[in-house]
């Protein structure tokens, strides 16, 4: 598990392209047949990929967590971009279609994750943060995850947003998960932005054909930066900065969020007419 360590805003106006890349960048995580995970300093946050094929995947625990198993003091969103997989959690299985959610709580020492179909197998995406109390684990399929439309098409981010775990949701500890998709002829997300001191945030984009790309915006709003994704590529947002983007085609991404409160409406807008 590779570990990742966050730049603050003093250092943030100095770095070049190849430096943003490797610190608020995650690539490579999706791999067949393999479980990749990446340890963020920020708000402790680990993310990445469990892509099973033939076999069973099971999650370990990892020095970095100095912990006898994954979740003794964590929770994990698992989301499902693949096919139809399962995730087996002690002695109980939950199956995944595409685009359900299970949340694993704390306490929990047998992971795994299986796909279904061999010609069309599982992808799970992975976020986890440290939890301090007990939630039970909850499968939250796809069409009760809260979708509201918002946006419009005359400003090109026409979009659906899904909420998985949060308040009015699967509970959590300090995880908040959920998916937006972009509808056909939209093409920016998060607009206008906004930044939320109090928590930082992670997106994972998908639903990307292998030539498109999305640019994504972060940095202070006075001092914007961008970087170019490809499908299943990871970003991470710390507080101080703006989260948006647009791309070449629509597009989905998933967004997850930790740190001191889980509402989901706390945010500080940026207006675009101040972004520089």
């Amino acid at each position: 598990m590779k570990t990742i360590l966050m730049a603050d805003p003093v250092r943030y106006p100095r770095m070049t392209t190849e430096e943003l890349r490797a610190t608020f960048l995650l690539e490579g995580l999706c791999e067949a047949g393999a479980l990749r995970l990446a340890y963020v300093d920020l708000d402790r946050a680990v993310v990445g990929m469990a892509a099973p094929s033939d076999k069973l995947l099971s999650l370990p625990s990892y020095p970095e967590l100095r912990a006898e198993y994954f979740t003794e003091r964590r929770e994990i969103g698992v989301l499902n971009i693949g096919g139809i997989g399962a995730v087996h959690v002690g002695g109980h299985s939950y199956t995944l279609d595409n685009l359900d959610v299970l949340y694993v709580g704390r306490g929990n020492a047998e992971i795994h994750f299986a796909s279904m179909a061999r010609d069309r197998p599982a992808i799970f995406y992975l976020l986890s943060y440290p939890a301090h109390t007990v939630f039970p684990v909850t499968l939250v399929k796809k069409a009760d995850a809260s979708p509201v439309e918002i946006g419009s098409a005359e400003t090109c981010n026409l979009r659906t947003v899904s909420k998985y775990i949060h308040l009015g949701g699967a509970r959590s500890c300090q995880l908040v998960m959920g998916v937006t998709h972009l509808h056909t002829g939209s093409a920016w997300n998060t607009m206008p932005p906004h930044t939320h001191m109090r928590r930082s945030e992670i997106y994972m984009y998908f639903n990307l054909s292998e030539a498109a790309r999305v640019f994504h915006l972060m940095g202070p709003p006075e001092e914007t930066r961008h970087l170019v994704l490809a499908s299943r590529d990871i970003v991470v947002s710390p507080g101080w900065s703006i989260h948006a983007g647009m791309g070449t085609q629509a597009y989905s991404f998933c967004w997850g969020m930790g740190g001191e409160n889980q509402d989901y409406a706390d945010m500080d807008p940026a207006p675009v007419t101040i972004l520089r």
